[in-house]
């Protein structure tokens, strides 16, 4: 079986990764019908649990992959430029942080709604991408790992991201939900970019490892360990993120 799905062209599989990480993404978000006002701790959890994920499927299915495959010098590089486009990003990308208000150019004339759909793509994006190069890389069983681990930490981020918007006013239940699907789908573009890029220039293929790496490992030390530590619930935070890992090592050692 793992051979035939590592004979599919590496856009087919970044476009499937991409399709199922953001389908994911969309249950959680639309599970704002069902749970419409978890509590603020239950949130800071949630999003800690996805932060746990990240950090170590940045280093399992990524960074330490990127090194066996080029050596260490092109991972640093690619992990320094991954920092970088997200830096440059925040600064540039007009959009909403619920905790700091409207950063970026141009923010204060935009509508709230979009600024924070804007702050959740730019969350979304190294996801995508990590996915994707994943995927693309030949490593069908990483990617595959890396995949579920995304598409699995999407749930809660997706319900996370549609709570607070109707938390915020931004709109009905439903209007809420829609904007954390809207959030979402920016992941499949950005998986079959990465998909594509490795597959094209397979040397490149340690530099989009750190890359990916890089970017996500900007979101999780700038946006989302400060979003959970904003009211206090850094304990509960911190447990979920520790489940977060967890659930990505036994992932990572199912899938091995």
């Amino acid at each position: 079986m793992w051979a035939r799905i590592e004979a599919w062209p590496a856009w087919v599989l970044g476009l499937l990764g991409g399709l199922v990480i953001t389908l994911l993404n969309a249950l959680g978000a639309l599970s704002v019908f069902l749970w419409p006002k978890p509590s603020a701790r239950v949130l800071d959890s949630m999003l800690g649990f996805a932060a746990g994920v990240m950090l170590t499927a940045s280093f399992t299915s990524l960074i330490l992959p990127g090194i066996a495959e080029g050596g260490l010098g092109p991972v640093i590089v690619g992990i320094a430029l991954g920092a970088l486009f997200l830096t440059l990003s925040d600064r540039i990308v007009p959009h909403l942080h619920l905790g700091r208000g409207a950063e970026g150019i141009g923010g204060a004339r935009i509508r709230a709604v979009w600024l924070f759909i804007l702050a959740i793509t730019l969350h979304n994006m190294p996801e995508g991408l990590a996915v994707g190069v994943g995927l693309g890389s030949g490593e069908i069983r990483r990617g595959l790992q890396l995949m579920l681990a995304i598409g699995l930490q999407n749930i809660p981020e997706g319900l996370a991201v549609s709570a607070s918007a109707l938390s915020a006013g931004m709109g009905s239940t439903f209007y809420a939900g829609i904007v954390g699907i809207r959030a979402g789908l920016v992941e499949i573009p950005l998986a079959l970019l990465g998909a594509l890029a490795v597959e094209v220039a397979r040397p490149l293929l340690p530099y989009a490892m750190g890359f990916a790496a890089g970017a996500m490992l900007y979101v999780i030390s700038d946006e989302i360990i400060p979003e959970t530590h904003r009211q206090g619930h850094e304990r509960f935070a911190t447990l979920g993120f520790l489940l977060g890992a967890v659930v990505m090592l036994a992932l990572d050692v199912a899938l091995s």
